[in-house]
């Protein structure tokens, strides 16, 4: 009861992914990214092991077919996972597992790939893809939540979505954007709300980090 996507800018380098789902918590368990390495989403039966180890094989050097396929390997309980990878060069690659529910479906796209599982219908994953490949000029955690909105608006999963989340990173080894929301009516309408007020402060927050003197003063 899933339905997610991961993608890269070209332009900056960012890796991201944004996620929704029925269950509490969705932001801690399903997507990972690394910067300049990648991005990995791990749902269904999920398995928060399989994203530090998708990372750690992007970062080795494997491509996200490679990457996803050495993932499959190492679990036995494979057929209970939904997995997808972006690497560097954005080049994209997904796995379902045998017993991952239906509707389920996947849909890659130039530096993008979108998966879900229990969805209402399977269209999700390409409304979803096409969203953000439409937005190519707005900063990859906008391409992402249009993502995100565009398979909600397409039907979402098969029941109410509680929670939801947006992650990106850039440069430093911290997220340019972590934000989650849980146990809400309306999780991805709460996530744009939070994502309209903390986009004007994202790179302050970067700046009061590595170059702190440059900081605004508090308001």
């Amino acid at each position: 009861m899933t339905f997610s996507l991961i993608g890269r800018c070209a332009r900056t380098g960012q890796f991201g992914a944004a996620v929704a789902t029925s269950a509490i918590a969705v932001g801690s368990r399903v997507p990972f990214a690394a910067p300049g390495i990648g991005a990995v989403l791990t749902q269904h039966r999920t398995d928060p092991r399989l994203g530090p180890r998708g990372l750690a094989l992007l970062r080795s050097g494997c491509t996200a077919q490679e990457t996803v396929d050495a993932l499959v390997a190492s679990t036995p309980h494979h057929a209970w996972r939904q997995l997808a990878a972006i690497d560097a060069a954005g080049n994209t690659a997904h796995f379902h597992g045998a017993n991952v529910k239906p509707a389920s479906g996947a849909a890659h796209g130039k530096d993008v790939v979108a998966i879900g599982n229990i969805l209402a219908n399977d269209g999700v994953p390409a409304a979803m893809a096409e969203a953000f490949r439409a937005a190519d000029t707005a900063p990859l955690a906008e391409r992402l939540l249009r993502g995100l909105e565009a398979g909600e608006a397409a039907g979402g999963e098969h029941g109410p979505v509680s929670s939801a989340a947006l992650l990106v990173v850039a440069r430093e080894i911290f997220p340019l954007v972590d934000l989650r929301v849980d146990k809400a009516p309306d999780p991805i309408a709460a996530l744009r709300a939070l994502w309209e007020d903390y986009a004007p402060e994202v790179e302050e927050y970067v700046i009061r980090a590595v170059d702190p003197e440059r900081a605004k003063p508090p308001r």
